[in-house]
């Protein structure tokens, strides 16, 4: 419900609760003064009967004393009988017996008293006065005169005039009460905004308000978040043209790289080759010595060119040439060229290849380098030596091959195994962080996927599937 509702529903409400309750007090109020109001007629009738008689009795006893005892609860103050000549032949009050009224200043019918009577209070109303003719066949036998306070209907208004201003006092308390809860109960989640505003201002992408209501405060909170949402897309977006172009540089990098360094790397390599063919020979004691050191140097001229090979593979698109040729094959070209560094770190390799493993359709090249990067990354972990697993099984059910290189290294720590395959990120003291990057889009580009299984001190597994030839030549 929108929140313009909701106040106009509240508004109306209390409106309505006012009226209803003011017009149940007039009613109570209405109901109160006529009962009062005939009370008091009853009453006055029964003075004027009593008066009548007493004016037409020949007894001399007054009843009207008494009377009055009574009557004073219901506003009749005095009760005077006047004959014919002006003089009260008996009243209410025994000291105004005998005394004189004149007859033509006597007005006839309810009217305000020139003055007030006894018994009447400074907070009391102004007196009444009812002035009723007897009459007898033709002959008026005098004058009935009451006299009367008003004060009971005075009370009932004064009381009809508390409780209205009660219940109003009431109704607005109430209204001033929902004021402030709805006060409080918009305008917190209005803060929240703009708390939740400074920290996307701030550059916290990570905010969401949680949608309670379907007002405007709730559409309010669902533009935040679209409109945060919009801006977590647009900061992914600029990442990867980031990342793009500087993938660009890399690839214009590694092309100058490849072209400035390469050549250089092969003519020391040539150099070294020549220097131990030739020279080394001559050296007499020191052979072993300068052997020792070409084969460093060799080395270190075949860790620069890998390094090279690496900005050019990744700073450029793949181009697969794919052929069918068996695992182990594969790894009878790859474990040669690590057989020296696995002896001299005591680390044994172990397969376990299924005998029926069907050839596999991939760019051989590609995939012996990545794993000749699986088992150099494997030595790198196992500086105290172990045994490296290698695997390798078809999945019936998925058309697939799956490899796995399991080794006994120091492991990768839970918060790095999802920026292993980032590019340029390392642990190591040596390398650029490349060599994982690669080996993934390799797996990637050949319809594969690649998982990676860790704990710390325990060793790391990698998991390769790829897909067997004729599912890929069912998709092309």
């Amino acid at each position: 419900m929108k929140l313009n509702a909701k106040l106009v529903i509240i508004m109306l409400s209390l409106l309505v609760l006012a009226m209803m309750t003011l017009f149940t007090l007039n009613q109570y109020a209405q109901n109160d003064l006529v009962s009062e109001i005939q009370e008091s007629s009853q009453e006055i009738s029964k003075a004027v009967q009593m008066s009548i008689a007493d004016l037409t009795s020949e007894a001399e006893t007054s009843r009207l004393t008494d009377y009055l005892l009574k009557a004073r609860e219901k506003g009749i103050n005095e009760i005077n009988i006047i004959n014919t000549e002006g003089e009260i032949i008996d009243s209410s009050d025994p000291e105004k017996i005998g005394k004189k009224r004149e007859i033509k200043k006597l007005e006839k019918g309810l009217h305000a008293a020139p003055q007030q009577s006894k018994g009447a209070t400074v907070l009391s109303q102004r007196p009444y006065e009812v002035l009723v003719p007897v009459i007898v066949g033709d002959e008026q036998l005098g004058y009935v005169q009451i006299n009367m306070l008003l004060d009971n209907i005075r009370d009932i208004q004064h009381a009809n005039f508390i409780r209205r201003l009660f219940a109003t006092c009431m109704i607005f308390s109430v209204g001033i009460a929902l004021t402030i809860f709805l006060a409080k109960r918009y305008t917190l989640p209005i803060h929240n905004l703009v708390n939740y505003f400074k920290k996307v201002s701030a550059g916290d992408l990570s905010v969401t308000i949680p949608v309670t209501s379907h007002d405007e405060i709730g559409e309010l909170a669902e533009g935040f978040n679209n409109m945060v949402e919009k801006l977590r897309e647009r900061e992914v977006l600029e990442k990867r043209l980031n990342e793009a172009e500087h993938l660009s540089r890399v690839g214009q990098l590694a092309s100058g790289i490849a072209h400035e360094i390469r050549n250089p790397l092969n003519y020391i390599s040539l150099a070294i080759d020549h220097l131990k063919a030739e020279m080394l020979p001559n050296c007499g004691e020191k052979c072993a010595e300068l052997t020792e050191l070409t084969d460093k140097i060799k080395e270190e001229v075949r860790r620069a060119n890998y390094m090279v090979l690496n900005f050019m593979n990744y700073g450029r698109p793949l181009k697969l040439r794919r052929g069918l040729i068996p695992y182990c094959e594969l790894l009878a070209k790859v474990l040669p060229l690590v057989s020296d560094r696995m002896a001299e770190q005591n680390i044994k390799i172990e397969q376990a290849i299924d005998t029926d493993l069907p050839p596999l359709w991939v760019d051989q090249e590609m995939l012996r380098n990545c794993i000749l990067n699986f088992l150099n990354n494997a030595a790198q972990a196992m500086n105290n030596g172990g045994v490296i697993h290698l695997g390798a099984a078809r999945e019936e059910e998925a058309h697939q091959v799956r490899l796995t290189f399991s080794d006994q290294g120091s492991g990768i720590r839970e918060e790095d195994l999802a920026k292993i395959f980032q590019p340029y990120f390392t642990t190591k003291d040596v390398g650029i962080g490349l060599g994982l990057a690669i080996t993934e889009r390799i797996i990637t580009e050949h319809g594969g996927t690649i998982a990676v299984a860790s704990r710390p001190g325990e060793g790391t597994t990698f998991t390769v599937l790829l897909p067997l030839q004729h599912e890929r030549q069912e998709e092309s």
